[in-house]
């Protein structure tokens, strides 16, 4: 059976030269790859479903899913920080469940914190201000090194970072639970076990679920499918392009990635304009809202980066604007 062949843990976990090959595949190949794990996934499980963001990502999902399992659930998400645009799409798709958190992002950064420069970063410095005494975390996370002397540069915070420490904000990675997680859990507990869009190359730590799992991670603790993994940029433009498939058309704005628009993870590794800066130009009322609203113009010049323009546009702003690149 297809299903129990991709269980084999023997056969779920990939090595990094394995991952390096996949991705140099053509599409045709990628798209036969991937329906494989979309069968054997739809095989095990009696209910499964699409998580649909609107972005690029979750609609070649979607499309590639729906292409041999038509009925299949799409369930999304409502955050209220969606780009009217991704939203305006799942809207117009058919048979998508819309689901809403308990808490809405403005309660979040209240009672939690903002969520900056990266979720593992966020977390860390929770983990310090949250400590009494010099624990063992707080000297791991300061440090790098472990209770043994053991370093790890991946379990520490930079010290590029470690002034946010002393932030007059707080500083926290929940944000993700409480609006998406914690919301899709309870689709869990109906019974669907969900295909979800995310790419090894988005972040190390995807990467790292890819080796460990491959495609269909069956042994998670919230077990999920992620047939793109393996998939480029490139892969899913193409895709989408091939197959004519509707897609937000705030990517037909210069955005090249979409997620939370209040959201500043990543910020500072963004090229300028960032998504903040974009968003005054394309989104001025969201913009005010988060920036004068929510508080987030003090906290995005804390962590260095900016979140206006002064002039109308920017320099080649306006060559973003053309829809999906060629």
């Amino acid at each position: 059976m297809l299903a129990n062949y991709f269980r084999d843990h023997t056969m779920n976990k990939v090595e990094q030269w394995q991952l390096a090959v996949r991705r140099k595949l053509p599409l045709e190949q990628k798209i036969a790859m991937s329906l494989n794990r979309i069968r054997a996934w739809d095989q095990f499980w009696d209910l499964v479903s699409v998580s649909f963001s609107g972005g690029l990502d979750s609609t070649a999902l979607l499309h590639l899913v729906r292409s041999i399992l038509p009925d299949t659930q799409a369930v999304f998400v409502d955050t209220g920080l969606e780009y009217p645009e991704n939203k305006q799409l799942v809207k117009s798709t058919e048979n998508v469940l819309i689901i809403k958190p308990k808490k809405k992002f403005r309660q979040v950064i209240e009672q939690y914190g903002y969520p900056v420069v990266s979720k593992r970063y966020s977390q860390y410095i929770r983990e310090v201000r949250n400590s009494k005494g010099y624990t063992a975390t707080k000297r791991l996370r300061l440090t790098g090194y472990n209770s043994k002397g053991e370093f790890s540069a991946k379990s520490m915070i930079p010290k590029k970072w470690q002034y946010l420490i002393q932030s007059p904000f707080k500083i926290n990675d929940r944000c993700c639970f409480w609006l998406k997680k914690q919301p899709l859990r309870k689709i869990e507990k109906m019974g669907y076990m969900p295909f979800v869009g995310t790419r090894a190359a988005e972040s190390n730590q995807r990467a790292q679920s890819y080796y460990r799992y491959g495609c269909n991670a069956f042994d998670m603790k919230h077990p999920r499918s992620t047939p793109l993994a393996f998939w480029t940029d490139q892969d899913i433009l193409d895709y989408i392009r091939i197959f004519n498939v509707p897609y937000s058309k705030l990517y037909d704005m210069g955005y090249k990635r979409s997620g939370c628009m209040f959201c500043m993870f990543g910020l500072p590794f963004e090229d300028s304009p960032n998504r903040f800066q974009r968003m005054k130009l394309t989104h001025p009322k969201h913009w005010k809202f988060c920036i004068e609203k929510l508080g987030l113009g003090p906290v995005i010049e804390y962590i260095g980066c900016q979140w206006n323009i002064v002039q109308p546009t920017l320099p080649g702003f306006e060559k973003m604007i053309f829809g999906l690149p060629e």
